[in-house]
């Protein structure tokens, strides 16, 4: 995690903690939809949007060239998110897996 101006490191740490247990508390897309339009810019939202969109892609097995073509976002982008997918902390699979499960 990078370094937050004036917060100490445990301080950021403890930030960073409130806000993925926040996240844990929203019980509905429509919570969460309000959460992340007061917590994100539209381009940070839009950004997020993309990456997950990207991520599913992904794991559908399209090519990034097509994945560009439906989206828009950049081949480099496309490139990240696959890196992530692949040997990244395991995030997007997680969730991926689970809203497959769920039906």
């Amino acid at each position: 995690m990078k370094l937050h101006r004036g917060m100490t490191d445990s301080e950021a740490a403890a930030a960073e903690l409130g806000l993925y247990r926040a996240v844990l508390t929203l019980r509905d897309e429509d919570e969460c939809k309000r959460f992340f339009a007061d917590l994100c810019t539209p381009a940070e939202l839009e950004a997020l949007v993309d990456r997950w969109a990207v991520a599913a892609y992904l794991k559908d097995g399209l090519a990034y060239r097509k994945i560009h073509a439906l989206t828009g976002v950049s081949v480099t982008t496309i490139g990240r998110v696959a890196r992530f997918l692949a040997s990244g902390s395991g995030g997007y699979s997680i969730a991926l897996e689970r809203l497959d499960s769920s039906g």
